[in-house]
C-alpha cells in the first residue's frame, strides 16, 4: 500500500496502519491505504521545507509553473472517465456529478495556470524622481491543504492550484473517508513534472491533520470542513502565527417570492437541497417562501421530492446517490427526529428507502419538513443531507432578515421578476455569493468564502491566488545622496 508520497517518494506508512475506503452505496471496501503517522507527517513538511528553501522549484518563473498547471489540466481531461467514475464509488454521488466535478477541477488547473504569470505586482509613486518602488508577490512557503469528504478533488483543487501557482511547496491530506481521487491527482502532478518534495501526499484521520497543522516547517493552512475544527485550527496556527485560510459550511438561505417564475424556482429549490444528497456547503438547506405562494410551492416541492429517483450511483437513471456513511446519515437522521419532536411538518421523505438494493448502503429519502422555526437546530444548524425546511415570510423586510439571521454567511439566492428587488436584497444579503434567479453555479474566476462562521478568507479568482502569496515592498533610492543625518 504505497499510497503516501513524501519527497518524490511513493511509501507505505512507517507503523504499518491503514484503514479500508467504502462504497458508500453498497458498504462495500473499494480499496484499503496507508494511514500516516506523526514520523510520516514529519518527514512530509521537511521535504516540503527543503523543496520550498533548497531546491529547484523557487527558481521556476511563474509561466513554467503555469505550464505544469496546465499539463495537469491535459491530464484530467485525459483521465476525466477514470476519475469521474472514482469519485462516485468514493462519495456516493451520481456519475454524471462526478463527470462534472472533473470538468470543474480542470477549469481551476487551468484557470490558475493562465493566472500564473499575470501578476507582476505594481509600482509605487514615492514622489521622487531618483527613487524606484514597487510591490512584488512572494510565496508564502509551506502549505498544509487540508479538504473535506464532500467534493474531494475539487476542494483540493481550489488549494493546489493556486498554491503551486503563487510558488509554494505544499503538503495534502484528503478526508479519510475519501482518499482515492487525490492519490490519482498527485500521480498526475508528479507525471506532469512537479520536482520532488513540491508535492507530498498523507492519508490519515484528524490526528494526521492536527499534527500538519502544529508542525513548525508549515507556514499556512487552508482548510474545509466543519467549524469546530476550524476553531480548533486556528488556535493551533496562532502558536508560530501561521496563516489560515479556512472554509467552513454555511447555512444557506433560498428566497422565493412570490412574483419569481414559479416552475423555475421550484426546480432549483429541489436542486439547490438535494443535489450530491445535500452534502453541499452551499446546499439551499433553508427555502424561505412568501406568503401567496406558500402552500403551494411546499405541496408541490414535497410532491417532487417523494418523486426523485434515488440508488446506485453508477446507474444512468439514478438522480441522487447515498450518503457518505453510516455515521453521517445516523446523525442527518437525529436532525430529522428532532424536528419532527420540535414540531416542524414532515412532508416528504424523512426515511430510508425500501427494497433489497438499499440493504447495504447509506442511502437516505429527499426530505421536506416545513412549519419550520427558527428556534428549531434543524432550522439553524448545518445538518449536511438531503433536508431542506421551509419557512414563510410576507414582506421584502422580513425576507432579509430571515435570511440573514444565521451565524453562517456563505451563500444564498434571490427569486423574483423584479430587477430592482433583486438587487437590494441580494445587496442586503450578508453572505459570500448570492445568485439571483439561480443556484449552486460558481466560477473559478470569482472569489468564493463566506461571512461569519463560514470561514475567513477566499478561494479562488485573484483573492484566491493571494492567499498563497506575500506582498513585499522594494524601494531602490537609484541615485543616493548624503543627507548628513548626524555631525560627529
Amino acid at each position: 500500500m504505497k499510497d503516501l508520497h513524501i519527497d518524490g517518494i511513493w511509501a507505505d506508512a512507517s507503523g504499518g496502519t491503514s484503514s479500508d475506503v467504502l462504497n458508500p452505496a453498497t458498504g462495500q471496501v473499494i480499496e484499503t491505504v496507508a494511514e500516516a503517522g506523526r514520523e510520516e507527517v514529519d518527514a512530509a513538511a521537511h521535504a516540503a521545507r527543503r523543496a520550498f528553501d533548497e531546491g529547484p522549484w523557487r527558481r521556476t518563473t511563474a509561466g513554467e509553473r503555469g505550464a505544469l498547471l496546465r499539463k495537469v489540466a491535459d491530464l484530467l481531461v485525459r483521465d476525466r472517465e477514470e476519475l469521474a467514475s472514482i469519485e462516485s464509488l468514493d462519495t456516493g454521488k451520481t456519475l454524471g456529478e462526478g463527470r462534472i466535478d472533473i470538468d470543474d477541477v480542470t477549469n481551476v488547473f487551468r484557470y490558475y495556470a493562465d493566472l500564473a504569470d499575470k501578476d507582476a505586482g505594481r509600482l509605487v509613486d514615492a514622489g521622487s524622481a531618483t527613487v524606484v518602488s514597487r510591490i512584488v508577490h512572494e510565496p508564502v512557503g509551506v502549505c498544509a491543504l487540508i479538504a473535506p469528504w464532500n467534493y474531494p478533488l475539487l476542494q483540493m483543487s481550489w488549494k493546489v492550484a493556486p498554491a503551486l501557482a503563487a510558488g509554494n511547496t505544499v503538503v495534502l491530506k484528503p478526508s479519510e473517508v475519501t482518499p482515492l481521487t487525490t492519490i490519482k491527482l498527485v500521480a498526475l502532478l508528479e507525471e506532469a513534472g512537479a520536482p520532488p518534495g513540491v508535492v507530498n501526499l498523507l492519508l490519515g484521520d484528524g490526528r494526521v491533520g492536527a499534527a500538519m497543522v502544529e508542525h513548525p516547517a508549515v507556514d499556512l493552512v487552508s482548510f474545509t470542513g466543519g467549524y469546530a475544527t476550524g476553531e480548533k485550527i486556528m488556535t493551533a496556527a496562532a502558536q508560530g502565527v501561521r496563516r489560515v485560510a479556512l472554509e467552513l459550511g454555511g447555512k444557506n438561505p433560498n428566497v422565493v417570492f412570490a412574483d419569481a417564475d414559479y416552475e423555475t424556482a421550484l426546480d432549483y429549490a429541489l436542486m439547490a437541497a438535494f443535489v450530491h444528497s445535500g452534502q453541499v456547503c452551499s446546499a439551499g438547506a433553508r427555502l424561505i417562501v412568501q406568503d401567496g405562494i406558500h402552500d403551494r410551492f411546499v405541496a408541490d416541492l414535497a410532491a417532487r421530492a417523494d418523486r426523485i429517483r434515488v440508488g446506485d450511483p453508477l446507474e444512468p437513471a439514478t438522480e441522487t446517490g447515498s450518503l457518505v456513511s453510516a455515521q453521517h446519515r445516523a446523525k442527518v437522521e437525529g436532525y430529522i427526529q428532532g424536528a419532527i419532536e420540535a414540531g416542524a411538518t414532515l412532508r416528504a421523505g424523512g426515511k430510508r428507502p425500501e427494497g433489497p438494493q438499499y440493504k447495504n448502503g447509506f442511502f437516505l429519502r429527499p426530505t421536506v419538513f416545513s412549519e419550520c422555526t427558527r428556534d428549531m437546530a434543524i432550522v439553524r444548524e448545518e445538518v449536511f443531507g438531503p433536508v431542506v425546511t421551509v419557512e414563510r415570510f410576507s414582506e421584502e423586510a422580513d425576507a432579509i432578515a430571515l435570511a440573514n439571521d444565521t451565524e453562517y454567511g456563505l451563500a444564498g439566492a434571490v427569486w423574483t421578476s423584479d430587477a430592482s428587488r433583486a438587487q437590494r436584497v441580494a445587496g442586503a444579503l450578508r453572505h459570500g455569493t448570492v445568485w439571483i434567479n439561480d443556484y449552486h453555479p460558481y466560477l473559478p474566476q470569482a472569489e468564493w468564502g463566506g461571512f461569519g462562521k463560514s470561514g475567513i478568507g477566499r478561494e479562488l479568482g485573484p483573492s484566491g491566488l493571494a492567499e498563497y502569496q506575500e506582498s513585499k515592498h522594494i524601494y531602490q533610492n537609484i541615485d543616493p545622496v548624503p543627507q548628513h543625518w548626524f555631525k560627529g
